[in-house]
């Protein structure tokens, strides 16, 4: 019986390769693809530096405008997440600094395709857990950007975005061991922040009012059988 050579299956290179070719062709689901996958992760490096919602956002749309305009002159020498935060990173840093990026492109904005950033809800049937949620979320959110620059980028890159410690070396331009240095430092300044943030609260935890104090009220009355 013959030998048979199975044939490889296709790495995680080869279909982003296929999807930067389809790009450059201007294949609408393959830009609609890269997009998608790295939305989440451009805002937050943009977000970490400016510090902005509607900011960072507006990196976002132009960082994908800049580097589909020039989407030949990738080389493949990184990954093209990895590319896309560095344009990302040299754009909000030039808006923090009141500098318009180097490179200028030659479109008018108003051709500029808009870039989606997807949100990632975490709906919830309970009013109260959802408050509850969205209040220590803006807590965590505030002291992130308390952190100085230089130590919220390795926070975000390697606990948020969860890149390793090469990875975010190599997009920061740092060495390994200062990678982790900040980061420790990161950690240790963020729950100092954390609890100077829930200090003044904490005796509010725990709250039984609105809708699960009315539910309750009403159900005790039922049993009693009182009307409600």
């Amino acid at each position: 019986m013959p030998w048979t050579t199975a044939t490889p299956a296709p790495s995680a290179a080869d279909g982003e390769n296929e999807l930067i070719r389809r790009a450059k062709a201007r294949d609408g689901a393959a830009i609609r693809a890269i997009l998608q996958a790295n939305n989440r992760r451009l805002f937050r490096i943009a977000r970490g530096i400016l510090r902005n919602d509607s900011e960072a956002e507006d990196v976002v749309q132009e960082t994908y405008v800049r580097a589909l305009i020039h989407l030949d002159e990738f080389r493949g020498q990184s990954s093209l997440s990895t590319w896309l935060v560095r344009i990302a990173i040299n754009e909000a840093m030039g808006r923090m600094r009141g500098q318009r990026p180097a490179l200028q492109l030659d479109v008018q904005r108003d051709d500029k395709p808009r870039a989606e950033v997807i949100q990632f809800p975490t709906p919830s049937s309970d009013p109260e857990k959802s408050v509850a949620q969205r209040q220590i979320q803006a807590v965590v959110e505030r002291a992130i950007d308390e952190l100085p620059e230089t130590f919220r980028l390795v926070f975000i890159a390697r606990v948020m975005e969860e890149m390793s410690i090469e990875q975010t070396a190599e997009l920061l331009g740092l060495k390994p061991e200062t990678v982790k240095t900040r980061l420790h430092r990161a950690r240790s300044m963020l729950r100092d922040n954390v609890e100077k943030e829930i200090g003044p609260v904490i005796l509010d935890a725990f709250p039984f009012a609105g809708p699960r104090c009315e539910r309750l009220t009403d159900a005790v009355l039922m049993r009693l059988g009182i009307p409600i």
